[in-house]
């Protein structure tokens, strides 16, 4: 479930960061821009999916913790 997610969320942060068109306005070759423009993508998707990740885990935390009381 975990990886699924983080390939959802670094999925749409690929398609988000090639709508910006980054290489437009840093001076590097077409190569270099796709490159970086990958690797953004994966640590934007990594964060924002960790950050889901850990409040579903919170929630789900929160839920046996209440069920004790």
């Amino acid at each position: 479930m975990t990886m699924i997610c983080h390939l959802f969320f670094i999925s749409i942060a690929f398609w988000w960061i090639q709508d910006l068109h980054i290489e437009r306005y840093l001076r590097m070759h077409e190569p270099q821009a796709k490159v970086m423009i990958v690797m953004l993508s994966v640590v934007v998707g990594f964060i924002c999916s960790s950050f889901f990740i850990d409040i579903i885990n919170s929630i789900l935390g929160l839920s046996t913790f209440t069920k004790l009381f």
